[in-house]
């Protein structure tokens, strides 16, 4: 046979900022795709609802409550989910937050919450899943950056830089671990309905803004992000490490 399984079988995955939006689909597809999942995320009752939906799929779910900011919060989250799973294949950076604030009104405060969230924390948990994968000789770091890495957006500068941050991360950390027989990519979004984005798209010109410049004019759906990650996660992408995937409707061939 000539196509590798696109399958996760047998597979133990963490996500991170597991209980909303993108990280809530990719759990519940990579259970769909047969792998256990270990969710992460600070609220708790968020976590029950996708765990209860992964259990109904027939797959182990763990609820583990953590603040990926923090360092020894990582430390037991990580040796939880590889105690209680047996094994860690598949760890997706997806924890993330914004404050739209212009350059000029950028704080302190929001300038080290933002990095501490989008940044600090992915760094943090491929640091110490990284150890267990390089034990194992094998494993998936996939990590949620955003074409706001690549193109200039009105998103917000802090926002902008621990994006493009997390694509570069991914290329070293691809060319350190590579010889561990560990895959590490990102994908890139546009935009997609989830509950964060969902206040601006309630702005009719804001949408029209954004379809102006997507080929294919419509709002990603969240399924269609779902694919790409588990396609990052599975056998057929074994010989694919160092890349950004950008799931944008074309919008990274013009910018905005």
């Amino acid at each position: 046979m000539l196509l590798p399984s696109l399958k996760l079988e047998g597979k133990n995955a963490i996500v991170t900022g597991a209980g909303r939006g993108i990280g809530r689909a990719i759990a519940i597809g990579y259970a769909e795709a047969g792998a256990n999942v270990a969710l992460l995320s600070r609220t708790e009752e968020d976590l029950k609802e996708v765990a209860g939906q992964i259990e109904a799929l027939g797959q182990k779910a763990i609820i583990i409550p953590t603040d990926v900011t923090e360092r020894k919060a990582v430390q037991k989250a990580i040796q939880t989910a590889n105690d209680q799973l047996g094994s860690i294949d598949i760890l997706v950076n997806n924890a993330g937050m914004n404050i739209r604030s212009k350059a000029l009104e950028v704080t302190d405060e929001e300038w080290e919450t933002i990095m501490q969230t989008n940044l600090k924390s992915a760094f943090m948990c491929s640091q110490e899943v990284g150890k267990i994968m390089k034990e194992q000789k094998s494993g998936k770091i996939i990590t949620i950056a955003s074409v706001a890495g690549h193109v200039a957006l009105r998103t917000g500068v802090v926002y902008a830089a621990t994006k493009a941050a997390l694509i570069q991360m991914t290329k070293v950390l691809a060319f350190e671990w590579g010889q561990y027989g560990i895959n590490v990519n990102a994908i890139g979004p546009w935009y997609f309905k989830t509950p964060l984005t969902e206040p601006l798209l309630k702005d009719e010109q804001y949408v029209s803004d954004i379809l102006a410049v997507t080929p294919l004019k419509r709002i990603g759906e969240l399924p269609e992000l779902v694919g790409p990650a588990v396609f990052l996660a599975s056998e057929g992408a074994n010989y694919i490490s160092g890349q950004t995937l950008f799931v944008d409707g074309g919008m990274t061939i013009q910018g905005f």
